[in-house]
């Protein structure tokens, strides 16, 4: 099953024109509340996403690495890995399909799709099973799009609301096949 947990802003991007994400931390959060990510991240054997996802997420520093999980990185460019990195994160340099069918064969069978380019090329082969969507109230003007032209039309059935902070709304949505 391949997830999609992300924020976007009220006009839909997922980041500014320059990439920044400054914005997200918007809305205060002095409890510091995980906003259901660490529930959806328990269901979650390991985590795909493309290289400009990672390369936001090395810029935090080597302290700030977050993930726990396998990481796999899909990329035509990058060829290494960071060496406090080694062991934790993969390179794959292939067609979304073979990529699956790699994870699969390593026993991922749950993962969590991140990053704009690679939620497309997801959503573009309708391999995303799962969407979580915490919609943040701002409106950017410009950025990175969540959603672009897809060949088809996918359905979606709506799982459930939630308002977060009394402020964030968070989609839950399956795909309907």
């Amino acid at each position: 099953m391949n997830k999609v947990f992300i924020a976007r802003s009220l006009d839909g991007f997922i980041a500014g024109k320059n990439g920044e994400i400054d914005w997200l931390d918007l809305i205060p959060n002095p409890d510091q509340k995980d906003m259901g990510y660490h529930g959806f991240i328990e269901g979650i054997d390991a985590i795909v996403m493309g290289r400009g996802s990672f390369e936001k997420v090395l810029s935090f520093g080597e302290e700030q690495w977050p993930y726990k999980l396998p990481l796999f990185v899909l990329s035509t460019t990058l060829k290494t890995i960071p060496a406090h990195l080694q062991g934790k994160v993969e390179i794959l340099n292939d067609e979304i399909p073979n990529v699956l069918k790699h994870l699969h064969a390593k026993g991922y069978k749950n993962l969590y799709i991140d990053g704009g380019k690679t939620i497309y090329n997801f959503l573009k082969e309708d391999l995303i099973d799962v969407l979580i969507i915490t919609t943040i109230p701002i409106i950017l003007g410009e950025g990175i799009p969540l959603f672009h032209e897809l060949p088809h039309r996918l359905v979606f059935e709506h799982v459930e609301s939630k308002v977060l902070l009394d402020q964030l709304v968070q989609d839950h949505y399956k795909r309907k096949r």
